[in-house]
């Protein structure tokens, strides 16, 4: 389980998770300076569940691309553990 395992990823798909996450990254600098700023709890509460709804939208598409590709080619080649580890993974995401 701790062997370096890769996922080749088409230039396409990096750029789109690459550029969701520059997004979210900027939003979570801006919850900082929210919090520096002393601004109104509410308005740092809604910039949290934007952050979050940016997350799970950014998890679905790596957990659809992990179902479409890694776990059907694990399971092709006969190593059903992929299943207890995406049930795992799926679990944490919970």
């Amino acid at each position: 389980m701790n062997e370096q395992r890769i996922k080749s990823r088409s230039e396409k798909q990096k750029k789109a998770l690459i550029s969701r996450l520059n997004r979210i990254e900027g939003q979570v600098r801006g919850i900082k300076g929210m919090i520096e700023k002393d601004a109104y709890c509410d308005d740092i509460l809604q910039q949290i569940a934007a952050v979050q709804s940016a997350m799970n939208s950014t998890s679905r598409l790596v957990l659809e691309s992990h179902m479409k590709s890694c776990l059907i080619e694990r399971i092709q080649s006969g190593d059903n553990e992929v299943v207890d580890e995406l049930l795992n993974t799926i679990g944490k995401m919970l």
